[in-house]
């Protein structure tokens, strides 16, 4: 299941998120990357210490927290710290996946890496090429969405970015540990209950069809989640 989250960052946080990372002192991306990731990996990204970096996620924790779609696609038990990088002319990031588990700084124990997030923070007719191309069961799927919204897709889904030909792609990105393990059940929830919102929409929330859909999306969610 991919998703387009729009509007995680509204213009005054967006502003502020660049204001602060173009402050900040990038390094060679491959620092954090796995063994087989490090050698199709080329771009720049902050260490995880970045004072910038931690202002600039703090703005998107408060985006998140407040975008509605994120939380019925995501269902987030955990969600790793967000990191950021850049690719500049010439740059790319080749196919991979990326790993099961990771590890905060300093943690003791991992996230399982359930979802996958990458957060625009460059306009996309600032810079040529650079889209997140999303390999899964029905071929490839190019991502290059305006500045402040975000694409969420499985973490095990074989991804890469195009060599970036003009301009900066600047990004947030991190992973997910949901409470619904299974894609596939998470995408059966994240379709009820748009369905329910829309038949609230129409019929009123307190309509006996709305609370009923509603008490099968919590009996699920209930039988599924593993918090």
């Amino acid at each position: 299941m991919i998703v387009h989250v729009p509007g995680v960052l509204a213009t005054g946080p967006l502003t502020s998120c660049r204001q602060l990372l173009q402050q900040a002192d990038w390094r060679d991306g491959r620092g954090t990357a796995g063994f087989q990731s490090a050698l199709v990996k080329n771009n720049l990204q902050l260490p995880a210490d970045s004072e910038q970096g931690l202002q600039a996620a703090a703005l998107i924790d408060q985006g998140l927290a407040r975008n509605p779609l994120f939380m019925s696609a995501a269902l987030p038990a955990r969600i790793f710290p967000k990191l950021f990088n850049v690719y500049g002319e010439g740059q790319s990031f080749g196919l991979h996946v990326d790993n099961a588990i990771r590890y905060a700084p300093g943690a003791t124990s991992g996230i399982r890496t359930d979802l996958s997030a990458t957060l625009f923070l460059s306009e996309p007719d600032s810079y040529d090429g650079g889209e997140l191309v999303i390999q899964d069961t029905y071929g490839e799927h190019a991502v290059k969405l305006p500045a402040g919204d975000m694409v969420l897709y499985p973490a095990g889904s074989l991804h890469r970015v195009t060599p970036v030909t003009r301009g900066m792609r600047l990004c947030s990105f991190f992973w997910i540990q949901s409470m619904i393990r299974d894609d596939g059940q998470r995408g059966l929830l994240f379709d009820l209950d748009g369905a329910i919102q829309d038949a609230g929409q129409q019929l009123g929330a307190g309509h006996g069809v709305v609370v009923r859909l509603t008490a099968t999306y919590h009996n699920l969610l209930r039988r599924w989640a593993h918090p």
